[in-house]
């Protein structure tokens, strides 16, 4: 052809100024295109421009027909509330349940239950559990990806507890650290697979993210995560894990996945808000789905740090049962903080979220944590449709730490530990055990959502700060 189109030509045409002409001069240059006399090129010009959606799949045009459709629009507008299940609402307070409700009008939103230890949180209340469509949620996942908790068993009786005070407490300072600062250092580590994972290299955010998690592995958190020696009481005989009924020295611990997972959190929550802008009352609430590449590298990145968390408990209970020469009976863990793919009763495949809820599908074993002064419970799921399958995670705060640091004196808690024979290394006013509900009410308020097997009872427990 002696004469080839121009940006005039396409103008004349109705292609609008912007992308779309250039893509399609630059397109008509192809060796197959450019044979097409000017009267063909134009036709087909002509049809792209009319109906841009029929070629949004055509090898050739695909880039030039998405630039004339109108770029879709990330503002997100609610839908009428879905109807959710709410436990213990009597306990559950207004800024958590209006959080929920929230939540239940998001357009990906599918079914929703609300735990009895409920209360406010960053997006998703703590407590929440929500089913959505074809998208996850990174902040109804939780900044602490795979938090869970991990209980150790050992053959040892009570009075080893009783009569060996200061030298558990020792074991819990040498076998453990918590924290950003205080890792083990060289010499002292132990590998771990986790570590190796190609995830670290495939997913371009995390590619300087491994020496960090390597720095970390095997330590804990601040905040709420402990680890604790208690006394285990085994009272169901179908217990699932082949204990006998009777009294055992326990190791529970609960940690998430440390830095790792915070930044995974913090920054695909930031993707998501990018690409779904949602009014300001949901705004921690936008999604990521699951047929994007964002949604797919968080996928990956959270199952990832869900393993990672995993293994640092792995490696607590690991050291521990080195120094005390003993083999555990049974294991028990289970994770919060996470998002599953599961079916729902009618077939449908949907994510669940659990931020701050302990899986509960039928048969599934857990541990549902009181406050260092109060028994926690071990649980075997009944797998409640309604519940979505989940329970509590922990008895829930009863006040804020803010509030809790503002009312509650030092010498009120130690007076308080001392009455429970519980021996405290670190923690602060914030997690002070009269800043947690009453786990006895949590669990009465969902005892049809699991069966309780044994209790687990803390008495030498080791949290952030202090030594």
């Amino acid at each position: 052809m002696a004469n080839q189109l121009r940006g005039n030509d396409l103008r004349q045409l109705g292609f609008p100024e912007g992308r779309a002409i250039g893509l399609a001069l630059a397109q008509l240059q192809r060796k197959h295109l450019k044979r097409l006399s000017h009267t063909d090129q134009l036709a087909l010009l002509k049809l792209i421009l009319a109906e841009p959606n029929n070629f949004l799949t055509d090898l050739d045009w695909s880039h030039t027909a998405a630039a004339l459709l109108p770029p879709p629009s990330r503002h997100i507008a609610l839908t009428a509330r879905k109807d959710y299940t709410l436990y213990g609402a009597e306990h559950v307070e207004p800024g958590a349940i209006h959080q929920m409700e929230t939540a239940m009008k998001l357009p990906v939103t599918v079914a929703g239950a609300l735990m009895p230890d409920a209360h406010y949180g960053y997006g998703l209340p703590i407590g929440g559990v929500l089913a959505t469509d074809n998208a996850v949620i990174p902040y109804a996942v939780g900044v602490d990806i795979g938090c869970r908790m991990a209980l150790s068993i050992f053959a040892l009786p009570p009075q080893y507890l009783a009569q060996r005070v200061q030298e558990l407490r020792n074991v819990l300072l040498t076998t453990t650290k918590f924290g950003n600062r205080d890792v083990f250092r060289h010499g002292q580590k132990l590998g771990h697979e986790v570590l190796e994972r190609d995830e670290f290299a495939a997913i371009p955010f995390l590619r300087n993210k491994q020496e960090t998690a390597a720095a970390q592995i095997g330590t804990s958190g601040s905040g709420n995560h402990f680890v604790e020696f208690g006394i285990v009481e085994i009272t169901d005989p179908t217990n699932d894990m082949g204990v006998p009924v009777g009294q055992y020295l326990g190791l529970l611990s609960h940690s998430g996945s440390r830095g790792l997972g915070a930044s995974i959190a913090q920054h695909y929550t930031k993707l998501a808000k990018d690409t779904c802008q949602l009014p300001a009352e949901a705004q921690h609430l936008a999604w990521l789905t699951m047929d994007s590449e964002g949604g797919q590298e968080y996928w990956a990145a959270m199952n990832l740090a869900g393993d990672y968390a995993s293994a640092c408990h792995h490696q607590i209970h690991q050291r521990v049962a080195r120094v005390l020469g003993e083999r555990p009976l049974a294991k028990v863990e289970n994770h919060h903080n996470f998002a599953w793919k599961e079916r729902l009763a009618d077939g449908r495949e949907v994510i669940v979220h659990r931020k701050g809820a302990t899986p509960a599908g039928k048969g599934v074993l857990g541990v549902i944590p009181g406050s260092m002064t109060a028994p926690g419970f071990i649980v075997r799921g009944r797998g409640v449709a309604e519940s979505l399958g989940s329970a509590s995670h922990g008895a829930g705060r009863l006040m804020s730490r803010t509030r809790a640091k503002a009312e509650l004196g030092e010498a009120e808690v130690r007076r308080h530990l001392q009455q429970h024979g519980v021996e405290l290394i670190g923690g602060g006013l914030d997690e002070a055990p009269m800043a947690y509900k009453d786990i006895h009410t949590v669990m009465q308020s969902q005892q049809d959502l699991v069966d309780v097997l044994g209790t687990f009872t803390p008495k030498i427990v080791r949290m952030d700060g202090g030594a």
